[in-house]
Order: C-alpha cells, then structure tokens, then sequence
C-alpha cells in the first residue's frame, strides 16, 4: 500500500491491525503521528517508509518510542469527569433552544412566502467546489460565453477553456457534449457520479473542483496547471530535449500511481476510460497529473457494458471498440500506450501493430531501436533499468487479451520500486 506524500494527518486507525493481507506499506512524507498498528507490514516497514511525518512513534529505528499511557486516580477522574459533563449539558440545553427557535422561524417564514414564486426548474444548476463559491455566472463571463480564443484543448467528449475567476483563481472548465444518457436517464444517477469524483483527492490527479448541469451548458470544472499537456511536451523539439529519461519514467509512474489509486482504493472503483498523452498534465517540476473525467464512471459490480464509445482513438483497449465491454483493463491499455510514447517520443502505433502481427519480437531487440533518438541513450545503470522496466511493463499492458494484462497496482508497486531503488 503506497501513500506517501498525500498530505494525510492524524492518527493510523488501529483497524489496520487486522489487515492481515497486509505485506509493504509506504506512508513517508506525510502529517501522521502517534503509534503505529500492530501490523507486520507496519512493524517491518523500513523507515524510509515511514519518514518526513508529524510524530509516528513505534519500536523502530528511526522513530521515537511512544510514551506510556499514564494512570489517572479516582478522584481526578471524577473532576475530569463532572468539567466534562456540565459544559456538555449547558451546550446541549443551548442547542435545543436554537433548535426550536430555528424551526418556528421556518414556520412562520414559509407561511409569509407562500406566494413567492420559485425560479423555474430549468435554470437550476448543481455545482459544488472545494470553497464552494465557484459560480456558474463567473465562468460565463470568464471564458466570455465559451469564446474559441479561451479554448486551450478540443477531445472527443468536449472542449477546454481556461477561465480566470474574480478572485483571480485560474480553474479549467471542460465544456461537454451531453450525451443522451444524462438527457434522457435519471439527472440524479449522472450528478452523484459526479459528486463521488469530487472527492478524489490524490497527488497525481488533477483536482475536479465542481460540475454544472444547465440547459446551455454543462461542464467540468477542474484545477488548471500551467504546465501543459504530456502530448505537448512530446512534441516541441526543444522541452522533448529537456524532458530527460528519468523525468520521464517518473511521469510514467505518476500516471500508473493515480490509476492504481482509482481502481484499487476508491470504493466503488473509478474507471478513467480516456487515458491519454493530452489528458496527462504536467506541473513546473514534470510531476504527472491525470485529467479529463469527462467519460470516467463508477464502476458497477453488477454492469460492465459501456453504451457507446469512449476514449481516444489510437488510446482505447481493442475491446472497448467492438464489444463496449469495459473493465479497469482497458485503463491499463491506455497506459500502456502512453508509456510507450514516453519512451518512444512518439504514438506507438506501427510498433503495437507490428507485435500484435509478430509475436517472436523481443523486447530487448525493440528497445534500442524505439528509444526517443532526441535524448542520448539512458548511460547510467539505474536509468537503463528503469527504462528496460517500464517498456517490458507497457508491452505487458497493451496485449490484446485483457487478461493477460497486470493490474495497475502490479504497476505502480514495480516502478515504484525500481525508481526507490
């Protein structure tokens, strides 16, 4: 289980203890403290492990032990005990008071409103935010009505604007084009997906900040990185030249970090289903961050069948295109796709074709030849590695039987090794 740098905080729940399916555990560069559970993958965890954090404490080298808990004697309990209750009591009177006040006030403001009309239903809008004052009129009048000369990106289920809000807040909306099952199916089944991605909260996801439902318009509203697209990056002549191997690979385990985050820690998994090198944002030190949530979808446990094509041509697991049958697999396709490119500098199309057509190909004879000739070859033996080790993990990724293909979790603890190492 890897977490470290997540910016988590307070005490570890002493439920870990009976995890016993537990094996490695990485909570380094975070707000912990107190004792670790009584766990072997805590307790045999290394402390570079548990590092960078508020106050963990536990017989291991590196942390402080945890200081014993003290007594308390009977009479300091019972003053400890009546300091407690009669502050407890008076907030509790104080708060039926309010209660009650607050509800005949109610009463009487619903009998004096009664012939207050509502606004119409149609101009209802739902959008939430992590400071909830992201408003529907000030993205309107940011991107001036969607103008074309906002348009920082067009994709196959919308377009991106970048719109700068009154507080001077630079947030990116995704402008969508609404497909039938929104228009036509329960508005509330589609708006609690959304609400659920809301809370996603994961260093290399790009933070979707609220959604809005119109009769004009409906969009995503996410963070906004000045940093580009990985696509972009790829592409310009001069920041692929600086776009060194090791930064490279790290963006590729960023990317497989936060895929792994989707499928194996969100409950019920999240499915991206549009992974590709425009939708992976890079921030001013080349960290990688996922975007693009406009196809992403719960994934349920009781349906597996997509209703029309999702995706980026060229991205998109084979099976997704003729069958519509989705599964966390065809994620780690498009990942696939996309550590190739890394590597390659690249789409990867001809050479995915010429191993689907050519399985005697090894992966050691393709590498030389696939490298990105715009860096000069990985010379240091740990880069080498890392580079042979995330092109094996993409091959393995982009076979066309999905369940040949590892997990993201199976990824994301390789790379996360190797690049530890």
């Amino acid at each position: 289980m890897i977490l470290s740098h997540n910016r988590l905080s307070g005490s570890i729940p002493s439920s870990f203890e009976q995890c016993l399916s537990l094996v490695s555990v990485d909570i380094s560069f975070n707000q912990l403290d107190g004792p670790l559970p009584d766990n072997r993958a805590f307790q045999k965890a290394p402390f570079d492990a548990l590092r960078n954090n508020k106050g963990l404490c536990g017989n291991i080298t590196g942390l402080t032990n945890c200081k014993p808990i003290q007594s308390i004697n009977p009479n300091q309990r019972s003053r400890k005990f009546f300091a407690v209750l009669i502050p407890v009591l008076l907030g509790s009177i104080l708060l039926s008071v309010f209660i009650i006040s607050l509800v005949l006030f109610s009463r009487a403001d619903r009998s004096t409103s009664k012939d207050v009309q509502r606004p119409p239903a149609e101009k209802l809008f739902d959008l939430w935010s992590f400071d909830g004052k992201l408003a529907y009129e000030n993205i309107i009048e940011a991107t001036e009505d969607f103008n074309p000369r906002y348009c920082v990106g067009v994709g196959g289920q919308g377009s991106v604007f970048r719109a700068e809000l009154p507080d001077g807040q630079i947030v990116a909306v995704k402008k969508l084009h609404v497909s039938d099952d929104v228009e036509s199916g329960d508005p509330r089944s589609y708006t609690n997906e959304i609400r659920a991605l809301t809370e996603i909260r994961h260093r290399n996801i790009v933070k979707l900040l609220g959604f809005c439902s119109h009769p004009r318009h409906t969009f995503l509203v996410y963070e906004f990185l000045e940093g580009g697209n990985l696509y972009e990056k790829l592409n310009s002549e001069e920041q692929a030249q600086e776009f060194q191997w090791r930064e490279r690979i790290n963006a590729v385990k960023g990317v497989a970090n936060a895929l792994s985050y989707m499928h194996h820690d969100c409950s019920p998994p999240i499915l991206h289903l549009d992974i590709s090198s425009k939708n992976v944002l890079l921030d001013s030190e080349n960290e990688a961050h996922i975007s693009d949530f406009g196809t992403a979808r719960l994934l349920s446990l009781h349906s597996s069948n997509w209703t029309s094509f999702a995706g980026t041509y060229g991205y998109a697991a084979p099976e997704l295109a003729y069958t519509m049958k989705v599964s966390e697999k065809c994620d780690v396709y498009s990942f696939g796709v996309v550590a190739l490119e890394v590597i390659m500098g690249r789409h990867p199309g001809d050479l995915i074709s010429s191993i689907s057509s050519s399985e005697s190909i090894s992966h050691s004879t393709l590498l030389k030849d696939m490298m990105d000739t715009r860096l000069p070859p990985a010379r240091k033996q740990v880069e080498e590695e890392l580079v042979v080790l995330t092109a094996k993990l993409a091959f393995d990724c982009v076979q066309a039987n999905p369940q040949l293909r590892p997990t993201m979790q199976q990824v994301a603890y390789q790379l996360s090794n190797q690049m530890a190492a």
